[in-house]
């Protein structure tokens, strides 16, 4: 999931750049869809932002929550590796909440076929991931499928 819309107040360094009304309202939208579409996230990844913080918060979903700086404006490599190092084992639905354009990036690593033409704020894919946590894309073949590509407005 990417962050919902952020604010750019004047003199606050990105990291710490705020949702606005848009982005408070994106997320609590995304996470009504999620529970709607039956997503029962059990784990969460989540870049250290204050935006994406509060995405995960507007979400309200009740999960336990690792925040790492590695999905904080990174590869989808660098990523992928937090999947493996921080999703618990036990997780059946993980949510990664972070940035553009490292999580399209991941999801398209993750399944070639996918076709994502747009990913904005608060967007979602939803993927099936055939694999342990620990193997995600460790030339796996096929890793993943893009199931659903949620854009809450």
């Amino acid at each position: 999931m990417r962050h919902g819309k952020s604010d750019y107040p004047a003199g606050v360094w990105d990291h710490d750049r705020p949702l606005n009304d848009r982005g408070r309202r994106q997320a609590a939208l995304a996470g009504e869809w999620m529970a709607n579409d039956g997503l029962d996230v059990d784990a969460v990844i989540c870049s250290t932002a204050e935006r994406t913080r509060q995405t995960l918060a507007r979400t309200e979903i009740d999960a336990p929550a690792v925040y790492t700086e590695d999905i904080y404006e990174n590869t989808p490599e660098n990523i992928l590796e937090a999947i493996r190092t921080y999703a618990p084992e036990h997780a059946s639905t993980l949510l990664v909440v972070g940035h553009f354009p490292g999580l399209p990036g991941t999801a398209l690593m993750l399944d070639d076929d996918a076709e994502i033409d747009r990913f904005p704020t608060s967007a979602y894919a939803v993927l099936s991931i055939g694999v342990p946590w620990d193997r995600v894309g460790l030339d796996v073949d096929p890793a993943a499928r893009l199931r659903a590509l949620q854009i809450p407005r």
